[in-house]
Order: C-alpha cells, then structure tokens, then sequence
C-alpha cells in the first residue's frame, strides 16, 4: 500500500546531489522512515498505558519526537507551515542536533530498542543535502501509518530462527509475518519470548546490518538479535549446542574469493562462499531442526572436490527431502538459477523430492516471484506427489562416489537443467584471475 510514496519519494532523492545511487535512496528512506515509526510505537504505547491507568514515558525527549520537527500539526490535524523546519534550518537541525542526540543511545542496554536506535544512527548520516526536498519527504512519509505487532496476531512460541547471511533480514522479518498470522493472541511472557529469543541474524555489510535492524523494529521486533559481523570467521568446530537453532532460513551470498585463512575454519575447505555458509548451517543447526537455504543449481552437479564432498556431508547427515528447482533471476543475478534445499538434521537422506518450477514469463525486478506461481509446489510437496514438474530419486540409485543430485525431469526426456552461458563466463573470468595470480606468484618466487 506504501508502493506510490516510496515512488515519489525515489524521485525526489533522484535530484537530490546528495543520494547518487539506488542504496542511498534505501539508506536516506530507511532513516525517515524508522523515526516515523518510533512514533507510532509512541503513540500505541501512550494509548496503552494510559488504558492501564499508568504514565508512559516517551522513547524520545520532546524536541526530537516526529511530531516537534517533522510533522508539527495544526489544531485540523495538518501540517503546520509555520512550525515546521524547512531548508538550511532543517538541515542544521537533523545534521547538528538530531542526528548527535540519536547516537547517544548507544550507551543504554543492549537488548533495548533504545541501544538499537543509538546503533542505527552510529551508522547513518543525513545524505539528503536539500533540506527542501528533505521536507517534501517528510511530508509523504507523514501521511504513513505502521501496523505494528500489538495489533497482529502472534506466533507459537519455542523455535528459534536463523540467518546468518540476513542482508536486509527479508527471510526474518517474513518469517515474523508469517507466524503472527496464524496464532491466537499471546501473553506478555509469550510476547518477550518472540521479541528477544525468537529471531537471530548475522550481516558483515554495515548498511544491509543497519537496513536488516530497522527491518526487524518495522515489523515490531523492538530489539532484534541481529549481530554485525562476519559468520564466516568462527570456527565451526567452536559451536556448541547452546548456539544452536531450530529454524534456518537464508540465501548465503555465492562467489569465489574467500582467503585460505578463513577456510581453515571449515572441514572442507573451498574459497566458495555459499559452500562455506552451508557447512556453517548444518553445524548450527538443532539435531531435528529444519533448514531453507538456497544456493546455485551447479551445487548438485559440480564435481570438483568441495562440492563433492559437501554434497556428501549434507545427504549423510540431514534428510535433503525437498530441492525446488528455480528460474534464473529469482535469488541472483539476471540467468542465474538457483534451487532451494529444504532438509533436517539429524537422519541420512533416503529419498529427495524434485520440483521444477516453470513459468511461462521471465522473471526480473519488476515482475518478481509471486505465491501463485509456488501454488503447486506448495500443494504437490504436502505429500511429494509426482506430475509433470515432480519427481523422486532414491537415494541406493545416486552415484555414491560423485553423489550427483542433478535436475533431471523425466517427465520431459531426462534434460539436465545447463548452466547459462553468463554463469559460464564468470567461472571462465575466475580461473584466468586465478590463472593469472599464480602467473605472478611464480614470478615472484623466481
């Protein structure tokens, strides 16, 4: 429903000099937005305490709540033109006053949404230069209302879910979507449960972690558990039981790069990305927990080493009971297909289930994934029924030396799904860097 602001609100930062690129205008929207939302929590909060006969105290100190700077209204519920900063005096006011104001809170309780904002705001800086446009977006923001969780329907409580490659934290804030639509109302315990002990997650990149927080508080989850940091760089022989997780959804970024002393933190060593994320979660994950993780089609043919080895590692010790087969476009870059495992912990692989998903339309930005296309995936799944895009292997016919698990439908002839041409030719412009770097190694030795 928020589809048009967003709109206008890009076109505004689009001639703005300050905001150059498409993540500037997430970065400068993000920022607006989540202080609008600090309101409306505010207000749901007031209101609460006040039908509890108690006094509620505001998150912000008067001067820099929405409604003194951003929005102050007229008695007609209006924007106030006289009140409201506009130009160089908003400028000064957001870049010397609120923005130093917001960093402050880091010095309170981790586990608050008060240590969240002081993080958030460590990370941002106003990039908006125009303070004219800054107030045309404010205003369009003004005008949007947060549906926030005492308002939804709440989950079963008691599994935890992961990500540890969280990015904008899409898969945990869905997830928060998905169970509070399907639940009873909870307790206030049962409401902390899902608030602190609940969702976890892990980015190395500043911004996606900065993005995927306030993701998380936008959705209301106050304090997310989100950890800046890079997943990669703990040794898997490390994890304990104590930091294992029920539930793991996530879409590990791919590509080749990862240095040897990273690698040494896992027991088969490759400088693919995805393929070390993966050992990550199948160490992490709870014996019995269940996993969602996607990763490049090639995974199940290769037959280098690593993949070899790891494809051995998963089916030897989880269920890979579902591979949904995907179009390029869906998780990656333009051509790219990706599948999704769907496995649990704890019991080889005796059977997997193949689905291929084909739409009759190519799949971009402006026409992404929708549920109806996954309709018959979800329904054929409940019980793997076989049909013109399903099948089953067994796993006493699978090579046990290569274990292939490549996409072969036998309802149309036995293809195997092949790597797109734009695949090939990065693997091809890695091996010459590759072929390259030894070149100069060589040369140095010598």
């Amino acid at each position: 429903m928020f589809e048009n602001s967003f709109k206008n609100i890009d076109q505004i930062l689009h001639t703005d000099s300050g905001s150059a690129t498409e993540l500037d205008y997430v970065e400068q929207t993000s920022w607006v937005l989540f202080l609008k939302y600090l309101d409306d929590l505010d207000e749901t909060k007031k209101t609460e305490a006040a039908l509890a006969g108690k006094k509620y105290e505001y998150i912000l100190d008067a001067p820099y709540r929405w409604d003194s700077w951003a929005a102050p209204k007229t008695a007609d519920k209006k924007i106030d033109h006289h009140k409201a900063l506009d130009g160089e005096d908003l400028n000064e006011f957001v870049n010397l006053k609120l923005f130093p104001y917001l960093k402050k809170f880091k010095a309170e309780e981790p586990n608050t949404i008060e240590y969240k904002i002081g993080e958030i705001f460590s990370e941002l800086k106003n990039k908006i230069s125009s303070g004219y446009k800054l107030r045309e977006i404010l205003n369009i923001v003004d005008g949007m209302h947060f549906k926030l969780h005492e308002e939804k329907h709440a989950p079963t409580i008691g599994e935890t879910i992961y990500d540890g490659a969280c990015g904008s934290a899409g898969f945990l804030a869905e997830s928060y979507n998905f169970l509070t639509q399907n639940q009873s109302k909870l307790s206030s315990a049962q409401m902390a449960t899902l608030q602190n002990k609940t969702f976890y997650g892990k980015e190395i990149k500043s911004l996606a972690y900065i993005i995927g927080v306030m993701n998380m508080i936008l959705h209301g989850v106050e304090a997310p558990n989100i950890r800046h940091m890079d997943t990669l760089a703990q040794n898997i022989n490390d994890i304990q039981e104590k930091d294992r997780y029920n539930i793991i959804l996530a879409n590990p970024p791919f590509g080749a790069g990862i240095g040897k002393e990273v690698q040494q933190n896992f027991p088969i060593k490759t400088g693919e990305t995805a393929f070390l994320f993966l050992q990550h979660f199948i160490k992490i994950l709870k014996a019995g927990g269940r996993a969602g993780v996607v990763i490049k089609n090639t995974f199940l043919s290769n037959t280098d080493n690593a993949s070899v080895s790891l494809r051995k590692l998963l089916l030897e010790n989880c269920n890979l009971h579902t591979v949904l087969d995907l179009p390029g476009g869906v998780f990656a870059g333009a051509g790219v297909k990706t599948v999704v495992l769907f496995f649990e912990k704890g019991a080889p692989t005796k059977k997997v289930w193949f689905y291929q998903l084909n739409l009759d339309r190519n799949l971009g930005k402006g026409n992404p994934l929708n549920e109806n296309d996954l309709a018959e995936f979800v329904k054929l799944q409940k019980t793997k029924a076989d049909s013109d895009n399903s099948w089953s292997i067994d796993m006493k016919d699978v090579n046990k030396e290569t274990f292939d698990l490549s996409v072969k439908n036998p309802s149309k002839g036995g293809e195997v799904a092949l790597r797109e041409p734009k695949d090939i030719l990065e693997e091809m412009e890695k091996l010459d860097k590759e072929i390259k770097s030894s070149i100069l190694s060589i040369k140095n030795i010598l």
